[in-house]
């Protein structure tokens, strides 16, 4: 689950391998083996991982199916408007 969930996050972002790893200090061949399943991250790593996505490292591990937005910092009105944006990508897709 873990190597499904990093590359599709690293693939929304519109990046490589390269560029991912040079944002969280790890080689190409490092990010490549995660998402080939080959290896697994440390803690740390999960949590540096979880933290650039602005994801729950328990949603990397599969515990959870819940992708969240982090919108630490933003105005009530603000988040107002990312909820109906949203609301209206899924009626889109209903």
């Amino acid at each position: 689950m873990f190597e499904e969930r990093i590359k599709e996050l690293r693939l929304s972002l519109g990046i490589n391998q390269v560029e991912f790893g040079k944002r969280i200090n790890v080689s190409k061949q490092c990010v490549c083996n995660w998402e080939n399943g080959n290896i697994q991250p440390s803690i740390e790593m999960l949590v540096r991982i979880a933290t650039t996505f602005s994801v729950s490292a328990d949603y990397l591990l599969g515990l959870e199916n819940i992708n969240t937005v982090d919108v630490t910092g933003l105005s009530n009105e603000q988040i107002l408007h990312i909820r109906n944006v949203i609301a209206d990508i899924k009626s889109l897709i209903n």
